[in-house]
């Protein structure tokens, strides 16, 4: 998948596909990822790290995971036991934005402090 800028993205260039997904499945499911890609895309791409797999695939015990690496963040990780994959790789997608984006909101007010109370 390539944006107008030709720039393949984040997740493009920096998604592993773990244990339970197949390389044929790796365009669909960059793809679905397109709103993870606009979040980390204030990162350095060189600076991000993703990593996507399944346990028990297609079983009532499935769990698809999500680990994100950031350079000088704490490893976050998204997890889903939702039954369909489709289903279930937007759901830690959906998880893993809204943490990165509490962790930054968090973050944010210090280093802004100062602007804040002049």
């Amino acid at each position: 998948m390539t944006n107008k800028n030709s720039d393949p993205g984040v997740i493009a260039e920096r998604l592993r596909l773990g244990s339970g997904f197949s390389a044929a499945e790796r365009e669909p499911i960059v793809e679905r990822m397109g709103a993870l890609d606009r979040r980390l895309a204030t990162f350095p791409t060189e600076d991000v790290d993703l990593e996507l797999s399944v346990k028990e695939r297609d079983t009532p015990s499935q769990r698809v995971v999500l680990e994100c690496w950031i350079a000088r963040w704490p490893r976050t990780v998204a997890t889903s036991t939702l039954p369909g994959i489709d289903e279930a790789v937007s759901e830690v997608r959906d998880d893993l934005v809204r943490q990165l984006n509490d962790r930054k909101t968090r973050a944010e007010p210090r280093n802004n402090r100062a602007r804040r109370t002049t």
